[in-house]
């Protein structure tokens, strides 16, 4: 058979690249030696979630920590599947969690090894795969989607491999005047990959995350070119990832089924095979057992989840850094103030089984990061996060900065050698500062003390407070108070003669602390009965009082 005649009548384009031009067009990168070239490539027919940012986070530290590149391509050889905005989505939610791509799709600077949508480089492909039909290591199929579906029935039915391989492989010994009345009649086809593998040979294969693993040759003769000319994912992947240089390509554990098919066609087509990494699957205890984060069980697995509820992109990218890498979190301890992007990151020391997602220590490190920021970087934080998900109200009480950052400073404890940790993500902590607006406090008072003892010390704290008093001062006006209404004004007192009092000292400023916040909890409260002056507050205090 003529197979640069076949090749000409299967792929008649005239203008395709040479192979040798390829190769003068995309060269080998400038680089210092052990640096990585890593990417993201997804498709553009959904939106990412938290295991991408899990795997991109790997690729971008893997790049950055070398001095290499981190590059965003997009599959999108499935047009019918492509959402609208879903490659803008994919930047924007990176960008929100800080990771930033060197040059790729969408992105503005040095792009030489570009395009980086793969339906752009359709001419390399074609060219690549004409090559391989002319050297007889590609064919043309014309197999129906119904022939194929009985195929796959009948190798289910006896318990076999599903495929296209072997004796199944219909198309495979197809003579010329076959073929050739197949496209006389103008019956449609693909191009599939003749492999040479044998399922009987298996050697070892050095995965740079999981280590040793045995691999099986591949025998499925996969389409390389559908019916439109477009290639398909393992086809394209694989020139492009040579073209664009790449050296390590991490990815989901799902992925190692296709490893051989891989293999064998970085062979064939000639090229050296990257390093590839295969990510464990994040998982869940659910029910006292593990299992896989799920799309539809699991909020926490898409990104908006941590938009919407405001987590710290910092925090969250720590937290996976502490799943990413075991010693992350014993150099955070001993580096508190450093950037994580000094520790030194290693894809060798990742996890190679599940790792464990845990929700509350995602909110542990979030409260810890969420400490270290002055008022004004949470009041910069809390803001952008009011902009996009808070209500109007919200948004007219961060329109006084100047007030927000009061209340942040006390609920922050700023200037005090020992931070509190009341905030951990930014809808909690907006709803924290409800009590200081008049248009969002609406308390449900719970006193524990009988309607006199609660009047008596309401009354008697309301007729000694001055705004003006510091908290010495203030406290000591709060323990008259209470000896007034009938309760020990020193707690030394109240254990002596418990019977003798309503209450001690701390069960009178609770009362105070129910009728200005709503609550039993809060911060320094003559801090925060400053913060709302003297009008507001008496005005709670009488509003208080039991009927």
């Amino acid at each position: 058979m003529d197979l640069k005649k076949l090749a000409a009548r299967l792929i008649p384009d005239e203008d395709l690249p040479s192979l040798e031009d390829c190769e003068r067009a995309y060269p080998p990168r400038k680089l210092k030696e052990g640096a990585e070239v890593t990417r993201l490539a997804p498709s553009p027919t959904g939106f990412i979630h938290l295991g991408n940012l899990y795997s991109a986070l790997a690729d971008e530290r893997a790049a950055h920590t070398t001095g290499g590149i981190f590059y965003l391509r997009i599959e999108d050889t499935d047009e019918k599947r492509r959402v609208e905005g879903a490659v803008e989505s994919v930047i924007r939610s990176l960008d929100y969690f800080g990771l930033k791509f060197d040059e790729g799709a969408e992105i503005v600077g040095e792009n030489a090894y570009g395009p980086y949508y793969q339906r752009r480089r359709a001419p390399i492909y074609r060219a690549f795969a004409k090559d391989l039909i002319e050297r007889g290591l590609a064919y043309p199929c014309f197999c129906t989607e119904e022939e194929l579906d009985e195929t796959r029935k009948i190798q289910t039915e006896r318990k076999e491999v599903t495929g296209y391989y072997g004796a199944y492989a219909k198309c495979r010994n197809l003579s010329e005047e076959q073929i050739y009345a197949a496209l006389d009649s103008g019956k449609p086809f693909v191009i599939r990959l003749k492999s040479q593998g044998d399922v009987n040979i298996k050697h070892t294969f050095r995965d740079a995350i999981k280590g040793g693993i045995t691999v099986t040759e591949n025998n499925q003769d996969v389409v390389i070119l559908k019916s439109d000319g477009i290639p398909t994912y393992h086809f394209a992947h694989a020139i492009d990832d040579h073209f664009m240089r790449t050296t390590l390509v991490i990815r989901g554990e799902e992925w190692l089924s296709s490893l051989p098919i891989h293999i064998e066609l970085f062979k064939v087509l000639g090229f050296d095979l990257p390093r590839y990494g295969h990510t464990c699957s994040l998982m869940k205890v659910d029910g006292g057992t593990k299992r896989k984060l799920s799309k539809r069980k699991d909020p926490e697995l898409s990104l908006d989840f941590y938009r919407g509820a405001g987590y710290y992109p910092q925090a969250v990218i720590k937290y996976l850094m502490t799943i990413l890498n075991s010693n992350f979190e014993e150099w955070a301890a001993k580096h508190p103030e450093e950037d994580y992007k000094n520790f030194p990151f290693s894809v060798s020391k990742m996890g190679k089984s599940g790792a464990l997602f845990d929700l509350d220590k995602l909110n542990d490190v979030s409260r810890d990061e969420l400490s270290k920021l002055t008022p004004e970087e949470m009041y910069g934080f809390l803001n952008g996060w009011v902009k996009e998900f808070g209500t109007a109200a919200d948004r007219a009480h961060f329109e006084d900065r100047e007030y927000i950052q009061k209340i942040l400073a006390l609920i922050m404890g700023a200037g005090q050698k020992k931070r509190r940790k009341d905030i951990v993500r930014a809808e909690q902590g907006v709803r924290l500062m409800d009590y200081f607006f008049d248009d969002a406090f609406a308390p449900e008072y719970s006193f524990r003390f009988e309607a006199d003892a609660v009047n008596a010390m309401l009354t008697a704290f309301a007729e000694t407070y001055d705004e003006n008093d510091d908290n010495s001062a203030w406290f000591a006006k709060l323990k008259q108070a209470a000896a007034k209404a009938g309760f020990a004004a020193e707690n030394a007192e109240y254990k002596a003669n418990p019977s003798a009092y309503k209450g001690n000292v701390s069960d009178a400023a609770e009362i105070v602390r129910i009728a200005i916040t709503g609550s039993p909890n809060s911060p320094d409260l003559c801090t925060v009965m400053g913060i709302l002056g003297r009008e507001r507050s008496l005005a709670r205090i009488a509003a208080a009082k039991v009927k």
